[in-house]
């Protein structure tokens, strides 16, 4: 049983495991709205669009991203993920 609370879901053990994978999926799913609608993009309007529909996904509520006993050390992404995305994009 979970409980939702300013946009942050709480579980029982108060681990935020189901939370952190949401906003992951969420980031993903505006990655592939960018990749999909805008084929030839700048580097400079690619920023722009990441920060304002990737990065405030994942910055809401970034508190609970910091893992204090470990188990979910591997929802982090890795630095190669977003760079792999941003090479992705064609120039104009």
């Amino acid at each position: 049983m979970s409980l939702l609370d300013l946009g942050v879901i709480f579980d029982p053990e108060l681990r935020f495991s189901q939370h952190c994978k949401g906003k992951i999926n969420k980031a993903y799913a505006m990655l592939g709205i960018i990749n999909r609608n805008f084929i030839y993009l700048s580097e400079e309007a690619f920023v722009s669009l990441y920060k304002t529909l990737v990065r405030s996904h994942l910055e809401y509520a970034n508190f609970v991203w910091n893992p204090y006993d470990g188990t979910d050390q591997g929802l982090k992404e890795s630095p190669n993920e977003s760079h792999q995305v941003s090479n992705e994009i064609k120039a104009p």
